[in-house]
C-alpha cells in the first residue's frame, strides 16, 4: 500500500515538473513570436516611411507643400499628401521657438504628442505583455486538449453511454433470435456472476461479432444487451472513428479503451465493423487511415484484461470483407448468426409488435407467418404498422386478419396505383398473362397453391400479380420443383405468345428471375448433367447483394450460357403446351379476372373444376383465411390426379414464394431471386407484370 502512495506521489511530481517546463517553453515561444510579429510590422512600416533633413522640411513647410504635422518627443512626422496612401516622412526634432511661427504661416495643420508614464505603460502593456499571455493561454489550452484526445476533442470518443434505464429494451422486446439471445444472455451473467464461471477456470469472452442480412435485429440485440446487462454500454458506429484529421481514428480507439477500463465492468458496441475492420488486403483497396484505426483496434483488444469485464461487441452484414485478423479468437472469440426468423420465430415477431395494436378476434399470426416466409423483423415490423394505417383509414377500432393480409401486399407490390387506366387491350394482355402464372401453378404438382390474382396497378410498377402462399414451410427444394416453377414463372410469356400471337415487355422480369434461377441450378447445385457436381460459381456479399463469382474461364461460361438457354427453352416449352392444352380454362378464368380485377384463390379453383368437370372438395377447413380454403382446393386438385409430393428432409429454409417480384422483401441476400446453398433455396411465386421501362 505504501509503495502505491509513494509511486502515485513519484507521478504527481514528474507532472508538476513537466507542466513547469512546458509552461516555460509555452512562454519563450510566445514571446519570440510576439517579437516576430512586431518586427515584420515595423518592416512593414518602414517600407512607407522616408527621413529627410531638417533644412528641407522647413524649406517645404516655407513653400506651403506639408499638409499635416506631428511633434513627438524626439522626431517630427509630416506628411505632403492627404490620401491614405501618402508616404509619411520624419526628420529629427531641433530646439527652435520660431517652429510654430512658420507652420502657421506655411498652412499647416500640426499637433505635438503628448506623452504621460501611464500611457506609456499602457502602450508596452497592449503591444506586448497582452498579446504574450494571450498566447501563453491559447497554446495552454491546445496542450491540454490534445493531451485528452486531439485537439478540440477531435480525438475523443464520441461513443454514446447507456445504462439500463437508458435503453428501455430487453430480450423480452427481442423474438425470433432464440440462439443469438442464448449466447449473448450467457455473457450478461457472467457479468452480473463472474464468481460461478471463474471457479472452475473459465474466461469471459473477449467480444462476440454479430452477423447476419439487413434488417434481422443485429442492432437492437446489442441495445437489449445494454438493458439486460445494467453497467455501463459504450454504443457507436465504425463511421465514428473516421475524420478527415490523419490519426484521430486511432486516438478515439485509445480513448474509447481508457474510459472502458476505468469503468470496468462495461460492453463496447461497435455497429457497422465493416467500416473500420476492412482487410488490409489490397484486393479491397488500401487506407492508412483505416488501417491505422484497425491495428490501434487490434492492440488494444489484445492489450485489455478479460478478467475487468469488459466485452467488445459488433455487429456486420459483411463478414467476408473483415480483416481475419480481428476475427481470430482471442479479438472475437464468438460470432453470432443472426439469420432471418423460421415460422415460430416470425409468429413470435409478430406478437411482439403488435402488443401495443389493439387486434380483433379474427387476426391470425400463423396464417401471416407462413404468408411471409423469408421476411426479417424489421418488414414485419412494418406490415403490423401499415394494417394498423389500414384500420384506421377504414373506421375501425381494431386491425383485422384482412387488414394484416392487405398490408402484406403494399410490402409486396405497394399501394394500389387507382390513376393509373389501362387500355382494353393492354388490360387483357395483363389478365392473360397473369392467368397463365396461375392456371399452369395449379396443373403441376410441386408448385404453391394461388392465393389471390389481381390485374390492379400498384405503386412498385407491377401491373398485377399472383400471390401464392406455401403450403408449409420448407428448408430444400428439389429439381423437380425448381424445374415447375420455372414453367411457373415463364408462363407468362407463353400465354401472350398463344392468346395475342405476339409478346410484349411485361416479361422481362420473369425472364429475370428465371435466367438467375437456371443459372444457379446449373453452376451452384449440381443439377446440369452436362457439368454434374461441378461448382462454377461462389457467392460473395453474401448478406447483402449476393453478387456471384464464376470459377471457370471463358469456354466454360460460354457453355455455361447455352445449357441455362436449353433449360429455360424446355420450361418455356412445357408451359406452351399446357396452357395449349387447357385453353378453355384459360380464356374462362380470363374473361372473369377482367370483370372482377381480382379474384381470390378459392374463386379460380372453382372456374378451373368447373372447367374439367372435377366435382368441388367437401368442406374442410384444416386452416382460417382464404388461403386456407385455397390450399386445400388446391390440394384436392392434385388428389385427383392421384399424384404425390415427395417429402425432403430440411436442413436449410426456403423464403417464401410470396414476394414482390422486383424488391423481394428489400432483404439484401435475395436481390436476383436467386436460390441460395447458405440462405435455403428460394422460390418465386409473385407473379407480376412490370410496366414497360
Amino acid at each position: 500500500m505504501e509503495d502505491n502512495n509513494r509511486n502515485d506521489q513519484n507521478k504527481k511530481n514528474d507532472d508538476n515538473k513537466k507542466n513547469i517546463q512546458n509552461l516555460i517553453i509555452i512562454m519563450i515561444t510566445a514571446f519570440l513570436a510576439v517579437m516576430l510579429i512586431h518586427g515584420l510590422l515595423s518592416k512593414m512600416q518602414e517600407s512607407r516611411r522616408e527621413e529627410v533633413p531638417y533644412n528641407q522640411f522647413l524649406e517645404w513647410v516655407d513653400a506651403g507643400e506639408v499638409k499635416k504635422a506631428e511633434i513627438k518627443y524626439d522626431t517630427i512626422e509630416f506628411v505632403k499628401d492627404d490620401s491614405e496612401r501618402a508616404i509619411t516622412y520624419w526628420t529629427g526634432k531641433v530646439d527652435y521657438d520660431g517652429l510654430a511661427e512658420r507652420l502657421e504661416a506655411g498652412g499647416v495643420e500640426f499637433k505635438e504628442e503628448v506623452t504621460s508614464s501611464s500611457s506609456m505603460i499602457f502602450s508596452l502593456f497592449m503591444t506586448y505583455i497582452l498579446p504574450i499571455l494571450a498566447m501563453v493561454a491559447m497554446f495552454w489550452w491546445l496542450m491540454r486538449s490534445m493531451k485528452g484526445g486531439g485537439m478540440m476533442g477531435v480525438g475523443k470518443s464520441t461513443a454514446r453511454t447507456y445504462m439500463q434505464k437508458e435503453t428501455g429494451i430487453t430480450f423480452k422486446d427481442v423474438a425470433g433470435q432464440e440462439e443469438s439471445k442464448e449466447s449473448l444472455t450467457e455473457i450478461v451473467d457472467f457479468l452480473h456472476n463472474p464468481v460461478k464461471y471463474t471457479k472452475i477456470g473459465a474466461k469471459l469472452p473477449k467480444g462476440a461479432l454479430l452477423v447476419g442480412p439487413p434488417g434481422t435485429g443485429k442492432t437492437l440485440l446489442a441495445k437489449a444487451v445494454a438493458g439486460e446487462a445494467n453497467v455501463p454500454f459504450y454504443s457507436l458506429t465504425g463511421s465514428d472513428f473516421v475524420e478527415m484529421f490523419v490519426g484521430v481514428g486511432a486516438s478515439r480507439v485509445r480513448d474509447l479503451f481508457k474510459k472502458a477500463q476505468e469503468t470496468a465492468p462495461c460492453i463496447i458496441f461497435i455497429d457497422e465493423l465493416d467500416a473500420i475492420g476492412k482487410s488490409r488486403d489490397s484486393r479491397y483497396g488500401g487506407n492508412d487511415e483505416r488501417e491505422q484505426t484497425l491495428n490501434q483496434l487490434l492492440s488494444e483488444m489484445d492489450g485489455f484484461d478479460s478478467s475487468k469485464g469488459i466485452i467488445v461487441l459488433a455487429a456486420t452484414n459483411r463478414p467476408e470483407i473483415l480483416d481475419k485478423a480481428i476475427l481470430r479468437p482471442g479479438r472475437f472469440d464468438r460470432r453470432i448468426i443472426v439469420e432471418k426468423p423460421d415460422l415460430i420465430g416470425r409468429v413470435d415477431i409478430l406478437k411482439v409488435h403488435a402488443r401495443n395494436v389493439h387486434m380483433d378476434e379474427t387476426v391470425d399470426f400463423e396464417e401471416i407467418a407462413k404468408a411471409t416466409s423469408g421476411a426479417v423483423g424489421s418488414d414485419l415490423a412494418n406490415i403490423i404498422n401499415e394494417a394498423a394505417l389500414l384500420a384506421v383509414k377504414r373506421g375501425r377500432n381494431a386491425v383485422s386478419q384482412t387488414d394484416l393480409f392487405e398490408s402484406v401486399e403494399v410490402v409486396i407490390a405497394g399501394k394500389e396505383k387507382k390513376d393509373r387506366i389501362l387500355s382494353q387491350k393492354e388490360r387483357k394482355i395483363v389478365t392473360y398473362h397473369e392467368v397463365g402464372h396461375a392456371l399452369v401453378a395449379a396443373l403441376q404438382k410441386n408448385t404453391e397453391p394461388v392465393q389471390k390474382i389481381t390485374i390492379v396497378p400498384r405503386t412498385m410498377g407491377a401491373l398485377g400479380y399472383v400471390m401464392q402462399v406455401p403450403e408449409e414451410e420448407k428448408f430444400l427444394m428439389s429439381q423437380i420443383e425448381m424445374e415447375e416453377e420455372l414453367v411457373t414463372m415463364l408462363a407468362g410469356r407463353a400465354a401472350e405468345s398463344i392468346v395475342f400471337d405476339s409478346v410484349t415487355t411485361g416479361a422481362s422480369n420473369d425472364i429475370e428471375r428465371a435466367t438467375a434461377i437456371a443459372r444457379a441450378m446449373v453452376t451452384q447445385y449440381g443439377m446440369s448433367e452436362k457439368f454434374g457436381l461441378m461448382s462454377l460459381e461462389s457467392v460473395e456479399d453474401r448478406y447483402l447483394s449476393g453478387h456471384t463469382v464464376l470459377n471457370c474461364g471463358q469456354e466454360t461460361a460460354t457453355e455455361i450460357d447455352k445449357e441455362v438457354m436449353q433449360i429455360l427453352k424446355v420450361a418455356y416449352d412445357k408451359a406452351v403446351e399446357l396452357l395449349k392444352e387447357n385453353r378453355e380454362c384459360l380464356d374462362r378464368i380470363a374473361d372473369f379476372l377482367i370483370e372482377k380485377e381480382t379474384i381470390t384463390g378459392k374463386e379460380f379453383m372453382k372456374i378451373f373444376r368447373e372447367v374439367k368437370g372435377i366435382p368441388e372438395p367437401e368442406e374442410k377447413q384444416p386452416e382460417s383465411g382464404p388461403e386456407g380454403v385455397a390450399k386445400a382446393a388446391q390440394i384436392t386438385e392434385k388428389e385427383a390426379d392421384e399424384t404425390t409430393v415427395e417429402d425432403t428432409d430440411a436442413e436449410k429454409e426456403i423464403p417464401s414464394p410470396v414476394q414482390e417480384a422486383d424488391d423481394s422483401w428489400k432483404s439484401a441476400d435475395r436481390p436476383q431471386e436467386r436460390p441460395k446453398r447458405s440462405d435455403g433455396v428460394e422460390t418465386i411465386a409473385s407473379r407480376k407484370m412490370p410496366e414497360d421501362e
